[in-house]
């Protein structure tokens, strides 16, 4: 290799620096012993992260991103080390979270022999086709020169449009091989792109008018809201125009939950007062939703949504989810953030707003109403102090404990439930979950990523039992980077939310979802607090509803890994509003209210 020319793997290394990537995550392996060298070298510009599965480093760099806003990398080996991380680069993709996927393959001489690790028996080389369904694109080079083009390219295209993960697969004697004399300037390829799209000029004139003559309108807020940086605009959008706004599960802290304008959660577990509204609303104004089966109610009219009769304005930067489930009076494909400031400016030219606002009067009391039936169908919950301890009480007790600028990373399980119906998320960023994919150990990994986003702030995981003991190997990475995080195990001893399923649709038959001792019968789990400190991590159990909220404020405190083991009861599963349908198994009842019919 002459002496002034970049290899493949210090091109790449010299790309992610000039985009500002602070640190990769990822494992090693044989395939990538020459990219982990030119990070080596540049190791005062770019920090390596190496983690114990390769999982754990996708769902990091995903939490990395959804907190601070800019993507990073992971790193990985050929075979079973790539192959470990399709589980977060589809959990990535379905919510539309950009990082760089940059996987090992074996040298392009031993393509097709069926070298070592080598993915042959139908191409050659072919990791690409096992993750070409679950990111926005692939990129394989196959000579050093192809490498400078990929990298940019790849960076480009995470970025631009709906955001989502890339893979640049790189043979081992690609990332060794001579690729340019320098990287792509890519301040010149990529940092003059925007796509944030406006729509079209009569699409915000339509949409207004249809927002001032609603006499019951409603805003539904999701993801697209909170990622695209748009919680500003639609705060003074709800004031200005005095329409209330519900949210899906991911939408949830676009406006802060103790808004007065807020309704919280629309789902089949969704608050009272958010599903009445948005089944009853005239007009229904939907910016960055995906409208699922969860926050539709399996799409059985009457219960989340009414569309039609409810006119539907559904804008997002994807034009593939508009009218993908709901039928439209008006799409738009725009970004979120830029529509909202077109629709301000179209107001600012429009006359009696005040007058507007001031005939939701009535619509806001009814929906009043609806938030104090809600109330009092919950209270019990909060108070019950039984062993083990109320689920619902156990939500409530982490929210209150944690501080105004905490970061709460949920995991997948029923614990997700009861944390979207009862924490209070103040801020776009306040609670974390996934909802596409949604593989168990997003937020038992994903935590260390939120720490190191916003190394100031308080970063909690709760995670469910089943997800904690199949990602512990996260408990030697904290020790390892001194990374303060607390992990609140919800622990039920089961897998709680799908025993809920076999008891719900098939008559109590449960087998495969509960732990249990072998000769005793009674429930059976590792000590995870035991756990953890054999680990170098702190580690606490708690039995009592009253002793959640100290024992997080301690772990916080403590300032170094910490995890509280809660004994939570699993037999008692969220109700709300909404209702979900298993097809061929039957459907769930409300919790609360009956199927709304339009009159």
């Amino acid at each position: 290799m002459s002496r002034n020319m970049l290899n493949g793997a210090q091109v790449i290394v010299d790309y992610l620096i000039q985009e500002k990537v602070p640190q990769v995550f990822g494992l090693c392996g044989h395939g990538n012993i020459q990219f982990i060298d030119a990070l080596y070298e540049r190791s005062s510009d770019i920090k390596t992260i190496s983690v114990h599965h390769e999982s754990v480093a996708g769902f990091m760099a995903d939490v990395y991103y959804r907190v601070s806003g800019r993507p990073t990398a992971t790193f990985t080996s050929c075979g079973p080390g790539s192959a470990n991380l399709p589980i977060s680069l589809a959990n990535a993709f379905l919510d539309s979270v950009p990082f760089m996927a940059i996987t090992g393959n074996v040298p392009t001489s031993q393509f097709n022999r069926g070298a070592f690790q080598e993915m042959y028996r139908h191409y050659q080389a072919d990791f690409p086709s096992t993750v070409k369904t679950i990111c926005k694109k692939v990129f394989q080079p196959t000579r050093g020169e192809m490498v400078p083009l990929a990298v940019r390219q790849a960076w480009k295209t995470m970025i631009t449009g709906r955001p989502g993960p890339v893979v640049v697969d790189v043979p081992f004697d690609v990332f060794m091989e001579s690729a340019a004399e320098e990287a792509p300037k890519a301040i010149e390829w990529n940092a003059n792109i925007s796509s944030r799209c406006g729509a079209d000029p009569e699409g915000v004139e339509k949409a207004v008018d249809m927002l001032l003559t609603a006499e019951r309108p409603v805003m539904l807020v999701g993801q697209g809201v909170r990622y695209g940086g748009a919680a500003g605009e639609l705060r003074r959008l709800a004031e200005r125009l005095q329409i209330p706004v519900a949210a899906s599960a991911s939408g949830l802290g676009a406006l802060d939950v103790n808004h007065p304008l807020a309704l919280g959660l629309v789902a089949r577990a969704g608050h009272y007062q958010a599903n009445h509204a948005t089944r009853q609303a005239d007009v229904l104004l939907a910016l960055g939703v995906r409208f699922d089966d969860r926050t539709s109610s399996s799409w059985i009219p009457g219960y989340s949504f009414t569309i039609p009769p409810t006119r539907l304005i559904h804008v997002d930067i994807d034009p593939e989810e508009i009218a993908r489930n709901y039928p439209v009076a008006l799409g738009l494909m725009a970004d979120v953030r830029t529509f909202l400031r077109q629709v301000h400016a179209e107001l600012d030219r429009r006359d009696n707003l005040f007058k507007k606002a001031d005939a939701r009067k009535k619509w806001l009391a009814q929906i009043d109403g609806y938030r104090k039936d809600w109330d009092k169908f919950v209270a019990p919950g909060f108070s019950d102090d039984t062993t083990p301890i109320n689920p619902q009480r156990a939500a409530a007790e982490i929210d209150k404990a944690l501080p105004e600028d905490a970061i709460l990373v949920s995991d997948i399980g029923v614990h997700h439930n009861w944390l979207l119906g009862f924490c209070k998320p103040k801020r776009p960023d306040s609670l974390i979950g996934s909802m596409g994919f949604g593989p168990m150990g997003f937020g038992v990994a994903g935590v260390m990523g939120a720490k190191f986003a916003a190394p100031d702030r308080p970063c909690v995981s709760v995670c469910g039992d089943g997800a904690f003991f199949m990602h512990a190997n996260v408990l030697g990475t904290a020790v390892e980077y001194n990374l303060p995080v607390v992990w609140v195990v919800w622990n039920n001893y089961a897998y709680a939310s799908i025993r809920g399923l076999q008891r719900g649709y098939l008559g109590g038959r449960e087998l495969a979802t509960d732990f249990k001792h072998p000769e005793t019968g009674e429930r059976y789990n590792p000590d995870f607090a035991a756990m953890a400190r054999s680990c170098g991590v702190e580690g606490v159990r708690v039995d009592r509803a009253a002793d959640i909220g100290e024992a997080i404020r301690k772990g916080i405190a403590a300032n170094r890994p910490y995890l509280i083991d809660v004994d939570i009861a699993a037999d008692v599963n969220p109700a709300g509003a909404g209702v979900w349908e298993l097809p061929g198994l039957g459907q769930s009842k409300a919790g609360i209210g009956t199927r709304f019919q339009p009159g």
